[in-house]
């Protein structure tokens, strides 16, 4: 059985529990451990490393530290906690006076960070050759043929690293790959790696409006019954300001947005329940009531 750190990041304990739910029901029928990180911090969210970046970076290279300290490498479900610890990761593997730096700050702890620690966003996990193959065996065709917008999200992809082209940067398929080995039918739409508006909906909520509006506009022109999403910052705006979006342009929008997880976990027989689906404020009903998913379990 594969061993990660587990790196659930603060929304996962409170507003995207579902998240957290359906990845450990997911791992467990692909055979992945995921081994809570004990005592985590938090990765300072997206604002904080522009308020102070040294303080920051300390943030993430504890919970590097204490990884390393497990023999572990960390997947987090979060596009911008992968981010960050992914950052402060290549920085500090990349800059000796900057892991010495953090290195003396981290001995107020008893921890110390060699760089020994790779850090991976979760679907990177479920997408690997091996796990691609086990879906497509063990899926059923409870989501066959629905129609899907693989939403990455803007942080999943940026900066761009090492070793990915260019091409998988601004336009990459590993989403679209794992969903059809579900069984399902991801669409084409141009606005999957496009911001959802992030924490503007706090600094400029009508820009932050605006962007949601396209995105999910790109998504209902390609055909899709469902946006999978992959953060949960970007699951509640999608989710929790399409009224708002409606409101303010006229439209009628009431796209389920999903967590992959959930999906995937749905494919793969877990029961409802256990995936956390029923606590959408845009019922997922449409999704579950199709003639595929007619068998799927409701209990936990």
């Amino acid at each position: 059985m594969t061993r990660y750190a587990y790196y659930p990041g603060c929304s996962l304990e409170t507003m995207a529990a579902s998240y957290h739910v359906s990845s450990m029901e997911v791992a467990r029928k692909l055979g992945v451990e995921l081994e809570e990180l004990e005592d985590w911090n938090c990765c300072g969210a997206t604002a904080y490393s522009k308020v102070d970046e040294l303080l920051a970076t300390v943030l993430c290279a504890r919970n590097l530290a204490i990884a390393e300290k497990r023999g572990l490498d960390i997947v987090a479900p979060c596009n911008a906690c992968f981010k960050n610890l992914w950052t402060t990761n290549a920085a500090m593997k990349r800059d000796a006076d900057l892991a010495d730096h953090m290195n003396y700050a981290l001995e107020a702890d008893d921890l110390r960070y060699d760089g020994k620690v790779e850090v991976s966003h979760i679907m990177n996990v479920f997408v690997t050759d091996e796990a691609l193959a086990s879906i497509r065996q063990k899926a059923g065709e409870r989501i066959k043929g629905l129609r899907v917008a693989p939403y990455y999200g803007c942080q999943i992809v940026r900066p761009r690293r090492p070793g990915v082209e260019l091409a998988q940067a601004d336009n990459p398929t590993y989403f679209e790959a794992l969903l059809e080995a579900a069984g399902a039918d991801p669409v084409a739409y141009p606005y999957k790696v496009r911001c959802c508006g992030a924490a503007l909906m706090v600094t400029n909520r009508r820009a932050a409006v605006q962007m949601l509006r396209d995105l999910l506009q790109s998504a209902v022109d390609a055909g899709a019954e469902v946006i999978a999403t992959a953060c949960p910052l970007c699951q509640i705006n999608l989710e929790c300001y399409q009224r708002e979006v409606n409101r303010a342009y006229g439209t009628n929008y009431a796209v389920p947005i999903l967590y992959f997880t959930q999906l995937l976990g749905l494919a793969l027989g877990v029961g409802v329940k256990r995936l956390g689906i029923g606590k959408e404020l845009v019922s997922a009903d449409a999704v579950l009531k199709r003639p595929c998913a007619a068998t799927a379990p409701t209990g936990a």
